[in-house]
C-alpha cells in the first residue's frame, strides 16, 4: 500500500549525505524554518518591547492561518507552470523572492505606531512562507527517489530546525544589541542561499498526466487518493501516529515546574540539550531508513516514541532529578526526531507526482489537526488523573496509530 525500501543502496552513506539532492533538501529546509518564528516569538518580543497591548499581541497568532490553510491554493502550483525555470523552480523562486521582500517590509514597520500594518506585513510573511513550504515539499518529493526519501526528509527537517534556531534564538540575542528592524533584514538575507539553490538545482523530470485545468487540479488529487484501497485508514494513521507524543508534549512544561525543576534547569536541559537530541534523532532516523526502509522505521520509531512517553510517567515517580530529566529528555527528543523523519517521508511517499503540491499540502494540514484538538483537553486530564496516570494514558494513546501500521505500512510491505 505504501512505498517502502528496505534494501540498502550501493552508494556509500557519506556520498549520499553529501550529494546534490541532500544538500538542496538541507538548504531548502533551512529556508522554510527561518520565517516561522519571525511572526511568532520574535515578533511578540518586538511588540512587547514597543509597548503594544497584550490583547493585540495575542490576536497576532491569527496571522499564522496560512500554514493551516495552504491546501486551499496549493492546486495553483500543480496546475500552472511559469514561463521560466520550470513547474516547481519557477514558483519556488517567486515564493522566495516574495518572502524575502515581505520580511524586509515587516522589519520596516513600527509596532508602536501602526500595529495593524505590522499584522498585514506579518500575514504576507506567513502567506509567502506557506507558499514556499508547498513548493519545497513538492520539489523534494519529485526530486528524490523512493529510496532517498527517508534521508532527504530527515535532512530537510534538520535544516528546518536550524532555521528556527537561527530565527528565534539568534534573532532574540541579536535584538539585545541591534534594532529589531536590522534583525529582520539579517533574517531576510539568510534566505539568499535558498534562492541560489533554487536557481542552480535542476528541475524535476516532468510527469505525464498533470492537470490541464484548475478544476482538475482541485478534484483529481482527491479522486486519485480516495480511489486507493485503504485511503481512509491512511488518513486516520496520519492523524493518530504521533498523537500520544503530541498530547504529552502539550503539558511537559507545567509538569517540569510542578515536579520542582527550576526554569533555569528546564531551559538548560529541555530546550538546549533537547534540541540537539532532536537533531541527532532526525539525522540518525534518516540513516536508519536507508537501511530498513520507511515501513519498518515507522514501526521501530513509533515503539520508541511510545516508550519515551512512558519515561515521563517514570520521572513523575522519581521526582526532581537532573540525571533522570536529562535521560528522559534525551530519549524523548531522539525518538521524536526519528519518528518525525519517518512520518514526513511516509507522507511524501503517499503523493502522486502529478499532484504533489496539493496532496502533500492536504496531508500536512491534516497532520496538524491532532496538535490542536488532542492538546486542548490535556490540562483537564493531567489535573484529574495526576501526572503519572496522565503520561501512561498518553503512552496508550499511541496504540491506535501502531495498530493501523499493520494495514497502512506492514512490516513486510511492498518495497521498491
Amino acid at each position: 500500500m505504501v512505498p517502502d525500501e528496505s534494501q540498502p543502496t550501493d552508494v556509500p552513506i557519506i556520498k549520499q549525505i553529501l550529494s546534490r539532492k541532500m544538500t538542496v533538501a538541507l538548504i531548502m529546509g533551512f529556508s522554510c524554518g527561518v520565517p516561522l518564528l519571525l511572526t511568532i516569538s520574535v515578533l511578540q518580543a518586538w511588540m512587547k518591547k514597543a509597548g503594544v497591548d497584550l490583547t493585540v499581541i495575542g490576536t497576532f497568532s491569527l496571522v499564522g492561518l496560512p500554514y493551516t490553510l495552504k491546501f486551499v491554493w496549493a492546486p495553483l502550483f500543480d496546475r500552472f507552470t511559469l514561463p521560466f525555470l520550470g513547474r516547481r523552480k519557477g514558483w519556488l523562486l517567486v515564493a522566495q523572492v516574495a518572502l524575502l521582500l515581505s520580511i524586509v517590509l515587516l522589519g520596516l514597520m513600527n509596532p508602536a505606531k501602526s500595529p495593524w500594518m505590522v499584522a498585514f506585513a506579518a500575514f504576507l510573511v506567513t502567506f509567502c512562507s506557506a507558499s514556499q513550504d508547498i513548493v519545497v515539499d513538492a520539489y523534494r518529493r519529485e526530486d528524490l527517489t523512493d529510496k532517498e526519501l527517508g534521508l532527504g526528509s530527515s535532512l530537510y527537517i534538520y535544516g528546518y530546525r536550524a532555521g528556527m534556531l537561527l530565527a528565534s534564538g539568534g534573532g532574540l540575542i541579536l535584538a539585545d544589541h541591534i534594532s529589531f528592524s536590522m534583525v529582520y533584514l539579517i533574517m531576510a538575507a539568510s534566505l539568499i542561499p535558498g534562492m541560489v539553490a533554487t536557481v542552480m538545482t535542476p528541475e524535476p523530470e516532468k510527469v505525464s498526466g498533470q492537470p490541464d485545468t484548475l478544476a482538475q487540479a482541485v478534484v483529481e488529487p482527491l479522486r486519485e487518493y480516495f480511489s486507493r484501497e485503504g485511503a481512509l485508514l491512511i488518513l486516520l494513521f496520519v492523524m493518530f501516529y504521533k498523537i500520544g507524543d503530541t498530547m504529552a508534549s502539550a503539558m511537559t512544561t507545567p509538569f517540569y515546574l510542578d515536579v520542582g525543576f527550576s526554569m533555569t534547569e528546564v531551559g538548560a536541559v529541555v530546550k538546549i540539550f533537547g534540541f540537539w537530541a532532536t537533531l541527532l534523532g532526525t539525522f540518525s532516523g534518516g540513516i536508519l531508513m536507508l537501511k530498513i526502509g520507511i515501513n519498518r522505521s515507522l514501526w521501530v520509531f513509533g515503539f520508541l516514541q511510545a516508550l519515551s512517553t512512558a519515561g515521563f510517567a517514570w520521572l513523575a515517580v522519581v521526582g526532581h532529578s537532573i540525571g533522570w530529566l536529562s535521560g528522559v529528555i534525551a530519549f524523548e527528543n531522539l525518538s521524536s526526531g526519528m519518528g518525525t523523519a519517518a512520518y514526513v517521508a511516509f507522507m511524501a511517499a503517499l503523493t502522486d507526482k502529478r499532484f504533489t503540491a496539493t496532496q502533500y499540502a492536504l496531508l500536512s494540514s491534516l497532520m496538524g489537526i491532532p496538535r490542536v484538538l488532542a492538546a486542548a483537553p490535556t490540562g483537564f486530564f493531567a489535573k484529574h488523573l495526576g501526572w503519572e496516570s496522565f503520561f501512561i494514558c498518553c503512552t496508550l494513546a499511541a496504540l491506535p496509530g501502531m495498530l493501523l501500521l499493520m494495514k497502512c505500512a506492514p512490516w513486510n510491505g511492498a518495497r521498491h
